[in-house]
């Protein structure tokens, strides 16, 4: 189809399609940027390789060392259970913070308050501490009534469990406000259409409005476990035997320190790409759900697209 345009004598021409010749438009500070990139991961990598004090023969040496992977298998213990609990303290205080009852609301509203106003490394060493503020440790009846189960803080709350309650406590102040959230992305109309049902408001929270909710609680939640993954090393303070402390102690014998950190370097960083892996596909699971009604839109569009240019064509003929 020919375009009409104007001559230099102001009488209208026809332009043709082979006439118009496209010119790509340069981005020469593009190459010039990437070239540049390019030079400098060349010269990180020529100076990691040649510089012998990197030690590469020792993190080989060390890498698949028994106390190593014992660290390595502690860290995913802690990382696991700590975000087992965060995320049930979450799933409860979101729902004490969105409850009517302002008892319930500023309950969780304080505890949210507390463990996320403190740093992690401050609880790791308060709980490793418990026993200077109590020293026994008991379940029974408050005020003096009979005890049930009791026995030493110190023999109760052992470096481990001290980790696990920091870790687990403080994640369970953050995955409150990340479930919060995600359960006020779901729209109000949702929790009245299952109050007509009948619902009790439990009901309606577990079947309607968390299934919805993953969408938003699910890619920050990824965050935090890979968070919570490096987070672990902290408990080193408390000597916990988790990776990086493995390391500490090989180093303080041998004292190649820099190797032993390269070391659990690279198994911090093989676990994190594993667990960036996984959160990509929950990710998309979860996601089907708008894909599909992006998918659905799309079409509807297209049909309505369709509908309208033949109607606009019979107005142009009509008016014509």
């Amino acid at each position: 189809m020919a375009a009409v345009g104007e001559s230099a004598g102001g009488s209208p021409r026809t332009v043709r399609p082979e006439d118009i010749r496209a010119v790509p438009v340069r981005h020469p500070w593009r190459w010039v940027s990437g070239a540049l990139v390019g030079l400098l991961i060349v010269v990180a990598v020529h100076s990691v390789a040649t510089n012998p004090r990197f030690g590469w023969g020792t993190v080989g040496e060390f890498l698949f060392d028994r106390r190593i992977l014992h660290g390595l298998v502690l860290t995913l213990e802690l990382t696991a259970v700590s975000m087992v609990v965060g995320i049930a303290l979450g799933v409860l205080f979101a729902v004490m913070r969105l409850s009517p009852n302002p008892l319930v609301s500023a309950a969780s509203s304080f505890y949210i308050w507390l463990f996320r106003g403190t740093p992690v490394l401050v609880q790791i060493l308060f709980w490793s501490f418990i026993s200077a503020l109590y020293p026994r440790i008991s379940l029974g009846v408050p005020f003096g009534g009979p005890e049930l189960v009791g026995g030493s803080a110190n023999a109760i709350i052992t470096p481990f469990v001290a980790a696990l309650l920091a870790l687990g406590l403080n994640e369970g102040a953050y995955m409150a406000e990340i479930v919060r959230a995600g359960i006020l992305s779901v729209d109000e109309g949702q929790n009245e259409a299952a109050q007509a049902l009948g619902m009790t408001r439990l009901q309606t929270m577990r079947r309607i409005v968390l299934p919805q909710a993953m969408r938003v609680i699910i890619p920050p939640t990824g965050n935090e476990t890979i968070s919570m993954l490096k987070t672990t090393s902290l408990v080193s303070v408390i000597a916990t035997q988790e990776l990086l402390y493995s390391s500490q102690l090989i180093y303080a014998v041998n004292y190649r320190q820099i190797p032993l950190l390269l070391v659990a370097s690279i198994w911090y960083l093989a676990v994190t790409s594993v667990l960036s892996v996984g959160q990509y596909y929950i990710e998309r699971h979860f996601g089907r759900g708008i894909a599909g009604q992006a998918t659905t839109l799309r079409h509807r569009l297209r049909m309505q697209l369709r509908y309208i240019r033949p109607q606009r064509h019979e107005r142009k003929r009509e008016s014509g």
